[in-house]
């Protein structure tokens, strides 16, 4: 019989957000998986789970998962976990995921806590639609059009970062997105939980007095639908109305609906075309 492949959510802080379907899997399954044996062990005894462990991380991902998918087809339940939160959101647990489904392995996922969700919708921001960026790479190039592609994202935005690197973040994100409103969470579950609900450039002028703690999930509002819309209409800025009313003419437009179309364009009305051209 082959073996199953639970991913199993623990907490990020507060160890009372486990939930009890995810303790009797780790009670009962032959072998947990985790990222960090030694981070998780702390979390084993707390709750007496006596379980085997192995560790699954990063650097071992691709040959452990094969490892891994061996024993759940020889018949052995394994348990994913990670350091915090839930298995496969900003960690390698994706791979064995997609390795245990290509053998026909059955996996499920048991919910639970999840620093994005949890930072998301304590932010004060938009939480219908949202994009989730994780870490931004450290590649240069790769981070630089990331950035960029974030810049005209309308979701709001989800970034992790680590205290060491959160100044320089916040000033590139300013420099690309331009001053958004943004909340700053950390310590999420813990005693000292906090949401610091800003602007870039405020967040900027905080931490050059006061020295980033801890890790921080960032959600950033996206681009507002006015602001595309301003773009839109200042790239007819160069041109003159009369030189925007020949573009549509040569398409064969009558001056009537080319007239509309420019005051469409400009965000102006008929009548400040019209007055334009007399």
């Amino acid at each position: 019989m082959i073996g199953k492949l639970f991913l199993c959510a623990t907490p990020i802080g507060n160890l009372d957000d486990i939930t009890l379907r995810v303790l009797d899997t780790l009670k009962t399954v032959d072998l947990i998986a985790a990222e960090d044996t030694r981070h998780s062990i702390k979390l084993l005894n707390h709750f007496d789970i006596k379980v085997p462990m192995t560790s699954y991380h990063e650097f071992n991902k691709i040959e452990k998962a094969k490892i891994l998918v061996d024993k759940m087809l020889h018949g052995t339940n394994i348990a994913l976990i990670t350091d915090a939160g839930t298995p496969g959101i900003s960690d390698p647990g994706e791979e064995i995921v997609r390795q245990a489904y290509d053998a026909g392995i059955e996996v499920t996922s048991l919910p639970g806590p999840a620093a994005c969700i949890t930072a998301l919708t304590m932010s004060g921001l938009p939480t219908r639609r949202f994009a989730f960026e994780a870490f931004l790479p450290t590649d240069k190039k790769e981070r630089a059009m990331i950035q960029q592609e974030l810049a005209e994202e309308t979701r709001t935005i989800i970034l992790y970062e680590a205290p060491h690197r959160l100044q320089k973040t916040l000033q590139e994100l300013f420099e690309i997105l331009g001053n958004r409103n943004i909340t700053l969470c950390k310590e999420l579950t813990k005693r000292h939980e906090n949401a610091f609900r800003t602007t870039l450039e405020k967040a900027i002028s905080y931490y050059e007095i006061n020295e980033p703690k801890g890790e921080y999930v960032l959600i950033i509002q996206g681009k507002s639908h006015q602001e595309i819309i301003q773009e839109q209409q200042a790239q007819w800025n160069d041109i003159s109305i009369e030189e925007h009313l020949q573009i549509y003419l040569e398409k064969n437009m009558s001056k009537k609906d080319a007239m509309k179309a420019v005051a469409k364009d400009r965000g102006i009305s008929k009548r400040d075309v019209y007055q334009a051209l007399l």
